[in-house]
């Protein structure tokens, strides 16, 4: 048994010797010998990410996060803005190092990136015109052509809509506020997004939205990195473990999920 140990291990570590610079192609490797970590995102999903109202910069607590990890490798941060039609393929283009925006792991995406360990479970929820509300009890009330329900492409709240919407009228809307705006309007009567967005937007101002709060899908939000890198992600999962162990994450998920009081913990 000993011998037998013995030749697995020379021979795992004659294939790791068979690939010596795979600690050099690493994008963990590049980000300190760079001296700047860059994040990708898309600053229009609330909590998460999106503009400061005041001096336009990107705040949200995937930024809060993203201050921790650079702060953890030694180097700067560089929040790369982008379109969320865009993201995937300029991840892939190497524009960037790792998407933080709050982006849900699918089996489709996991086809081309790889992902941490989730950081956040989330799940679609329903916003629509107060006159609903006597009579939409449940996502299942929407699935009728005589609603329209709005979306953005390239979500997975488009794909739970297909799913469990089948029946009812769909648009498509450029962006999240895009999306309320129609409802809020009364041009359309939903808007299926992921709940800690539709929560924000419900909070502030109720009266003039109804909001069905219960999510109908179980979704695991994490972050992507290009593929062919376990270095990369051996330390994703192990800053994520340990910020969660030590109290660093949830003091900034209850500042920006539970209190609403934002940027106000320092990185």
């Amino acid at each position: 048994m000993r011998a037998l140990t013995a030749c697995l291990l020379l021979a795992c570590f004659q294939a790791h010797a068979e690939d010596p610079d795979l600690w050099q192609k690493s994008t963990l490797n590049e980000i300190v010998r760079r001296g700047e970590l860059r994040v990708g995102l898309e600053p229009g999903y609330m909590p998460f990410e999106m503009l400061d109202p005041q001096n336009g910069e990107v705040i949200g607590f995937d930024v809060d996060i993203a201050h921790l990890m650079a702060k953890a490798m030694g180097v700067r941060l560089k929040i790369v803005r982008l379109d969320w039609s865009g993201i995937m393929p300029a991840l892939l283009a190497s524009q960037f190092d790792i998407v933080m925006s709050g982006m849900t792991i699918t089996s489709e995406r996991n086809l081309w990136v790889n992902f941490s360990d989730p950081y956040l479970i989330v799940g679609q929820t329903i916003l629509m015109r107060p006159t609903l509300a006597a009579t939409v009890k449940s996502y299942k009330d929407l699935n009728a052509p005589t609603y329209l329900v709005v979306t953005k492409p390239g979500t997975t709240a488009l794909e739970a809509v297909k799913r469990h919407l089948p029946l009812a009228r769909v648009q498509l809307m450029e962006s999240e506020a895009a999306g309320v705006a129609e409802v809020r309007a009364g041009r359309a009567d939903a808007f299926v997004y992921d709940l800690p967005f539709n929560a924000v937007e419900h909070a502030r101002d109720p009266a003039a939205l109804a909001f069905l709060a219960q999510p109908f899908t179980h979704e695991r939000i994490g972050w992507a990195i290009r593929k062919g890198d376990p270095d990369f992600l051996n330390w994703l999962n192990h800053f994520l473990a340990q910020i969660k162990g030590d109290g660093r994450f949830e003091e900034r998920y209850q500042r920006w999920f539970k209190t609403g009081a934002g940027p106000t913990v320092a990185p």
